[in-house]
C-alpha cells in the first residue's frame, strides 16, 4: 500500500508543477494590471512602448532557498518579429543580487524592461547576470521622461520592484537570470529552449492569455 501511495505521489508531481506555473502566469498578469493601472505611479508609457522584452517575476522572495539571498520565478515575453503583439512567455528563474527590499517587506514583485534586441539576445543564454552581461539601471516611475538621466538613456535593461504597494525603480545589480526549464516543459508539454519559445513563433499556452492580453492592452505595438 505504501508503495502505491508513493507512486501516485510521484505521478502527480508534474501536475502540481504545472498548476504552479499557471498560477505564476496569472500573478504576472495581475502585476502588470496593477502596476500600469495608475499612470502617475506606473512604468512610463514611452519606455514600455520602446521596450523589446519584458520580464515579470511575481513574489520574489528574500532568504528563500538561498541563505541570505533572493529567489524568484517568472516569465519573459518579447515583441513579435513585426513589432506587433508579444511572444509566448518563457519561464525564468531569478537568483541573488541587490533587489531593493529596503522599500519594505520580504517579498516583492519585479519588472524588467529589456530595451534593445542585443539585451534580449543575451537573456536567451543559459545564465545572465545583470550589471555584468548587460548594463542595468533603476527605471523611472510615472510620467517621467525616459531621457531623464544618461544611465536610463544607455541602459540595456531598466528595472523596478514593488513591495507593500510601493512601486519604485531599483537597480538589480548582480542578479542572475536563467531559463526555468521545468516550468517551460510543464507549460508547453515538451522540452523547449527559451529562444525557441520566445523567438520561434511558439503558440502560447491558454494560461498565458491573461498576461499577453494585459501586455497588448498597454503596449500592443513597439514604438
Amino acid at each position: 500500500m505504501k508503495h502505491i501511495v508513493v507512486v501516485l505521489f510521484l505521478c502527480t508531481l508534474p501536475l502540481f508543477a504545472a498548476s504552479d506555473a499557471v498560477k505564476r502566469l496569472q500573478e504576472s498578469a495581475e502585476v502588470i494590471t496593477e502596476v500600469m493601472g495608475t499612470p502617475d505611479k506606473a512604468i512610463p508609457q514611452d519606455l514600455l512602448n520602446r521596450a523589446d522584452c519584458i520580464v515579470v517575476v511575481p513574489g520574489l522572495k528574500k532568504g528563500a532557498f538561498i541563505v541570505g539571498g533572493k529567489y524568484g520565478r517568472g516569465f519573459i515575453s518579447c515583441r513579435n518579429e513585426n513589432g506587433v503583439g508579444w511572444s509566448a512567455p518563457g519561464a525564468v528563474r531569478v537568483e541573488g543580487g541587490s533587489f531593493g527590499f529596503q522599500i519594505g517587506g520580504s517579498e516583492t514583485d519585479v519588472v524588467m524592461l529589456i530595451m534593445n534586441r542585443r539585451g534580449a539576445e543575451k537573456l536567451m543564454t543559459s545564465k545572465f547576470t545583470l550589471g555584468a552581461d548587460a548594463s542595468v539601471a533603476a527605471g523611472p516611475v510615472g510620467r517621467t521622461s525616459s531621457a531623464d538621466t544618461d544611465a536610463m538613456m544607455h541602459a540595456e535593461i531598466l528595472t523596478w520592484s514593488r513591495s507593500r504597494g510601493v512601486f519604485a525603480g531599483v537597480a538589480l545589480n548582480g542578479a542572475t537570470l536563467r531559463p526555468d526549464d521545468d516550468s517551460n516543459k510543464d507549460l508547453y508539454g515538451s522540452s523547449m529552449s527559451e529562444r525557441d519559445i520566445v523567438f520561434g513563433n511558439t503558440q502560447p499556452p491558454a494560461a498565458a492569455k491573461p498576461l499577453l492580453t494585459e501586455l497588448n492592452r498597454y503596449s500592443s505595438r513597439k514604438g
